[in-house]
């Protein structure tokens, strides 16, 4: 069978190529299964996404549903899940600070439609070539973020003013009010922790997020925990999706949401792509990367007319998909069918998990995110130990896009200087 190398130019959606191969029972079943497996890793993860952002959980469900049906309906791979991730949190939450929802929404339509412009411009190949030490560096530097972002929810701490943004300014906040620590949230966030990582070496095919969640929930509401939950936060859950519509447009708008609409298209082009390769990696196929684009584009645009947070295609759950045997994008369209399901049928019991719990999930996933053992082997060259230190110092002390671009900086005059110079004559 072609691992599909001959058709990575084409702009045609994986799904239509493999339908055209045709589609039988045997890959539905076996697509179903996969489906229900990632949906069980989605739902927990989408919902502390969108609690960590600054948004409502089901901001984050609606991403995952709308975003993850587009991305498998119309994208260049055959197993990429598309969703909320946790390498996003930092640039939503402030988003959502500055310009409210209605802000966010405009930044993530107006990142959707650059993103389709960049898939239509051939190139997704150039965001592919972005140093490797830039990449591990500035997911390290994501999880370093996301990390320090927990800790109130993770200990129920009480903040009599807003958090502070900046991470040693953070820090220094919470470590002020660390006597207003409360004990139920804090044991049941390290709990969940444990839980998830006991799982996974004992149990590694069991959902650990979700039942770690599940069980934090019935402890609280059996014991009367005094815990915060998603339900006296935010309240309950919609039965089902918004009706679409656009955010407020206006030249005043978009001239002020154009700067973080470009962090947010540089991160979900890289992630996207990242992705993807990881399914590639596992699977022996090769993706559509302007096609890739250009769909994360199109659910970018698809989660903002709906009310969802941004979209990208997101490694946990791509890889879930495959070693669930996935065999089809049709697999990423159940997961959003299996989601939408759960907010029609089940909304109401997401009110009783305690924000601790989610915390939770979020310091797994961030130590997740930080590549360990790349980073060791890294560190052992001191050239790209440079561009991976600063690169991680730079995305924590500034933003994300100002710690790509310092590493590929770094990167490029490095490379300069190994380039011997001619001999003169020569």
């Amino acid at each position: 069978m072609p691992d599909g190398s001959a058709t990575t130019h084409l702009f045609r959606p994986k799904l239509a190529t493999i339908l055209g191969e045709g589609y039988g029972i045997d890959k539905l079943r076996k697509d179903a299964v996969a489906a229900l497996t990632v949906a069980i890793v989605a739902l927990p993860l989408s919902m502390a996404i969108a609690v960590a952002s600054g948004v409502s959980p089901a901001r984050g469900l609606y991403a995952a549903i709308i975003g993850g049906f587009v991305v498998s309906a119309l994208g260049g791979s055959r197993f990429q899940i598309g969703g909320p991730a946790g390498a996003f949190i930092v640039l939503v939450a402030a988003t959502v600070s500055r310009f409210g929802v209605d802000g966010l929404l405009l930044t993530v339509l107006l990142s959707g439609m650059m993103l389709m412009l960049l898939g239509w411009l051939r190139l997704g190949s150039l965001i592919r070539h972005i140093p490797h030490a830039v990449t591990v560096g500035f997911s390290c530097g994501i999880a370093v973020i996301i990390l320090a972002s927990q800790l109130k929810d993770l200990a129920g701490l009480t903040l009599t003013a807003p958090e502070p943004g900046p991470l040693i300014p953070k820090l220094a906040a919470l470590a002020q009010v660390s006597s207003t620590t409360n004990v139920a949230a804090l044991g049941l966030g390290l709990a969940s922790v444990a839980v998830i990582f006991g799982l996974r070496r004992l149990r590694p095919a069991w959902p650990g997020m979700l039942i770690a969640v599940l069980a934090a929930s019935a402890l609280a509401a059996a014991l009367h925990l005094p815990v915060q939950t998603i339900g006296s936060r935010f309240g309950d859950l919609p039965h089902g999706l918004m009706a679409p519509q656009l955010p407020p447009i206006t030249f005043s708008w978009l001239l002020h949401v154009l700067p973080g609409a470009l962090s947010f298209t540089l991160l979900g082009g890289i992630e996207s792509l990242l992705s993807a390769k990881v399914a590639d990696s596992m699977s022996a196929r090769k993706h559509r990367s302007n096609m890739e684009l250009v769909a994360q584009g199109a659910a970018n645009v698809a989660s903002a007319m709906f009310g969802g947070i941004s979209v990208t295609g997101t490694i946990a759950r791509t890889a879930t998909n495959v070693r669930a045997g996935a065999q089809t994008p049709v697999a990423g369209m159940l997961h959003a069918a299996a989601l939408l399901l759960f907010l029609v049928v089940a909304a109401p019991l997401a009110s009783f998990v305690p924000l601790s719990a989610l915390a939770g999930v979020l310091v797994v996933v961030a130590w997740s995110m930080a590549e360990k053992a790349e980073i060791v082997q890294l560190l052992r060259n001191w050239r790209t130990a440079a561009v991976l230190v600063t690169t991680l110092a730079v995305t924590v002390a500034k933003d994300l896009t100002f710690g790509i671009v310092a590493g590929c900086a770094l990167a490029g005059a490095l490379a300069l200087l190994r380039r011997p110079v001619p001999e003169e004559g020569a």
